[in-house]
């Protein structure tokens, strides 16, 4: 009996839920979502612990549809998560739904589960205007910016144009701060995530300074993330978003975030919705980046 306590007690400590993460929110009243600083129009800070975007808002209403399922109000704590963070701050329990910018692949999909998905984005290169940069061979020699915890660079280096192309890499701890390499000079490309480059230039001080290029590096369906092996919480979030897409709640808060101005600068990101993200709107499913790829 004492050693079964003794295991009790070492799982609560270690922020091993017993119960699935319904029974969780239920019994605590509270929710934590995993939210971004920087992840362009899907995911972001005003200050003062606001967070806004269009995943945000999503997130949001499946937890507000999760409340009318246990009959309870449900309170939503924000915690911000980095690209480096997120995935295990999922895993050990500290974050319950992960509402950023998150890729899913195979390989985290052994690690954790997405529900289906709500963004399919292209990976492209932003530059200044006048850097010359039209293409991905043209970034040979140069220095090439991305966030730690990514996979943008990974993706450039297995493009078949950049077969032997040699660049030299520099890391920002998030999106702003990879930004920050490429307006200050310190990098002179930036391989990201479009919406969120479009979103970045849109927030900068000289918009007109940056253009995005080239060629698409790889097309990835971003969406929720939740934790592994939880049948009834990510059904839960599932059919909350099948429900949005079925109304076109989702196609609204697409065009009130990525096509309308937007807060702090009201600037507009202007990225129009691609037939990828079309397809997975009228089609909910969960499919990896992988499966994107064969196409």
């Amino acid at each position: 009996m004492k050693k079964n306590l003794l295991v009790l007690a070492l799982a609560a400590a270690c922020g091993v839920a017993a119960a699935d993460t319904l029974t969780k929110i239920k019994d605590s009243g509270s929710i934590t979502m995993g939210v971004r600083e920087s992840s362009g129009a899907l995911s972001y800070t005003l200050g003062d612990g606001k967070y806004v975007g269009y995943h945000v808002e999503i997130c949001q209403r499946v937890i507000a549809d999760i409340s009318k399922q246990l009959g309870k109000k449900i309170e939503i704590k924000y915690q911000p998560v980095t690209s480096q963070n997120r995935i295990p701050l999922v895993q050990n329990g500290t974050v319950d739904i992960e509402c950023g910018s998150t890729t899913n692949n195979n390989s985290r999909q052994k690690d954790v589960a997405f529900a289906v998905t709500t963004f399919v984005e292209e990976v492209r290169i932003a530059t200044k205007a006048n850097s010359g940069i039209t293409s991905i061979a043209q970034l040979k020699g140069k220095t090439v910016a991305t966030t730690t915890g990514t996979t943008s660079v990974q993706t450039l280096r297995k493009h078949e144009r950049a077969t032997g192309l040699d660049f030299k890499e520099v890391l920002g701890k998030d999106h702003a701060d990879s930004f920050l390499l490429l307006e200050t000079g310190r990098a002179d490309a930036f391989v990201m995530d479009g919406s969120l480059l479009a979103g970045l230039i849109a927030k900068s001080k000289n918009p007109a300074d940056y253009k995005i290029v080239g060629e698409v590096l790889s097309v990835e369906p971003i969406a929720i993330m939740m934790r592994k092996d939880d049948a009834p919480f990510k059904k839960a979030v599932d059919d909350s978003l099948k429900a949005m897409m079925k109304s076109g709640d989702v196609a609204k808060l697409y065009d009130k975030w990525l096509m309308q101005p937007i807060p702090p600068a009201n600037a507009k990101v202007g990225l129009p919705m691609s037939e990828n993200l079309k397809a997975a709107l009228a089609n909910p499913n969960d499919k990896p980046a992988e499966e994107y790829a064969k196409k």
